[in-house]
């Protein structure tokens, strides 16, 4: 291995910018779909990888942002208890990883073996995916959710489907680092042929301030959006120790020991609180720089610091954000279509590249109950209201699979076809 670590300090700085790039699309995708505001998750983002690299002594290649697995419950408890309260559940979802560091560290790994299977992960991260689909139609058709035409149907099928073959085209024929840009491809397009038909609205950005503080906002605690929320931090749980060991495998390290899968996942939960407390998204490691730092044969963190700053700048100019809130709804929702449809993509590839045998009822019971409980809109409870208890969703079917796998005979499935090894 070339010795990277001595890289020049400009080399850096432009490969930090480089890894901004890679991350670009889907850091900022995220706020656009939930609500939130795109400069805040930016400066949260860096701030979140900067404390990572606090707490892992900056061994580790990566760069923070938040999972799409948390769209949904965000979507959800904004809609319903407020953004300041959905931070709260943010935050506590932080708390879930920093408790998850110290157990680990008391522990070893496999309590989360055993707590999350393949056979509970899979099924939860499915309907995280098909959850959102009727969202994602909708947005790609111009409507809104309850079937009213915002845009023209044929216009917005000229800007919604031009997006996603974008996306799809640059993800499956692209080359080098382009491979690994899809998202800003496909918004690129999109955004083109918005403006072609006259969608964009440019007296937004037009009255915009170049620079300006992000718009922070402060937590609330509410109890039934932190049960929103919380259940969801689970399976990007599992991604985090996923990609801490697809970046050790090629850069020739073994993270899970040095620093430690405890202080990887500290980091991600002193990232998701510091990132709650001021209004952004969640934030965990994230598999585009994983694949980046794959690509490039940038093994130096010191890059990801760089990145960090680069993203913490842009958060404070204003026609920046600006620009990125004025992206219409049809670009999101084609690029959506197929967002979506990859994360129940990924739960279907947990259940079979672990081999999760469905003939088998103890395995067939968790994973049907899991799906119709997260995809069917299930309500355990007197209601969602400000005074009332209940449970439904993402929240719901998570916490049914993790009680159904404890509670059912033969929960040591969590153990791989050739022993003790864990799964993950």
């Amino acid at each position: 291995m070339q010795d990277e670590f001595n890289d020049p300090l400009w080399r850096q700085i432009i490969s930090g910018a480089q890894m901004l790039f890679v991350a670009f699309g889907a850091l900022v995708l995220m706020p656009l779909i939930t609500g939130l505001d795109p400069n805040v998750a930016l400066f949260t983002a860096g701030l979140g990888t900067l404390l990572f690299q606090i707490v892992t002594r900056r061994q580790v290649p990566v760069f923070l942002a938040s999972s799409f697995a948390f769209i949904t419950p965000i979507i959800l408890a904004k809609d319903q208890f407020g953004l300041a309260a959905t931070m709260g559940g943010v935050m506590a979802a932080g708390f879930v990883y920093t408790f998850l560091g110290f157990a680990v560290k008391l522990k070893g790994t496999g309590f989360i073996d055993r707590l999350l299977p393949p056979v509970v992960i899979g099924p939860v991260i499915i309907s995280i995916g098909l959850a959102m689909a009727p969202i994602a139609a909708h947005m790609a058709m111009g409507r809104a959710e309850d079937g009213t035409e915002l845009i023209h149907y044929q216009t917005v099928m000229m800007i919604s489907m031009p997006a996603l073959l974008t996306t799809l085209i640059v993800a499956v024929f692209g080359k080098g680092i382009f491979r690994l840009v899809p998202i800003i491809a496909g918004v690129l397009v999109g955004f083109a042929m918005a403006f072609y038909f006259g969608v964009v609205d440019t007296a937004k950005i037009a009255a915009a301030p170049w620079f300006a503080l992000p718009h922070f906002t402060a937590p609330e605690f509410n109890w039934q959006a932190i049960l929103f929320i919380v259940p969801v931090a689970l399976a990007p749980a599992i991604e985090h120790i996923g990609g801490v060991i697809a970046v050790g495998s090629v850069t020739g390290r073994d993270y899970l020991k040095k620093p430690g899968l405890h202080r990887t996942l500290f980091g991600d939960g002193l990232a998701t609180t510091a990132a709650g407390l001021l209004g952004g998204p969640p934030n965990t490691t994230y598999a585009e720089v994983t694949g980046a730092v794959m690509l490039t044969k940038n093994y130096n963190p010191k890059i990801m610091t760089w990145a960090a700053i680069f993203a913490i700048s842009l958060a404070f100019i204003g026609k920046f954000g600006a620009l990125l809130q004025s992206i219409p709804i049809p670009v999101m929702g084609g690029i959506l279509c197929l967002l979506f449809g990859s994360i129940a993509a990924v739960g279907m590839n947990t259940l079979i590249r672990h081999q999760v045998d469905l003939s088998e009822a103890r395995n067939l019971v968790i994973v049907s109950v899991t799906l119709v409980f997260g995809i069917g809109g299930v309500l355990i409870g007197t209601g969602m209201g400000p005074e009332d208890f209940g449970l439904k969703g993402i929240a719901l079917c998570a916490i049914v699979a993790i009680a159904l796998n404890l509670l059912l005979p033969g929960n040591d499935s969590w153990k791989n076809k050739k022993g003790d090894e864990p799964i993950i």
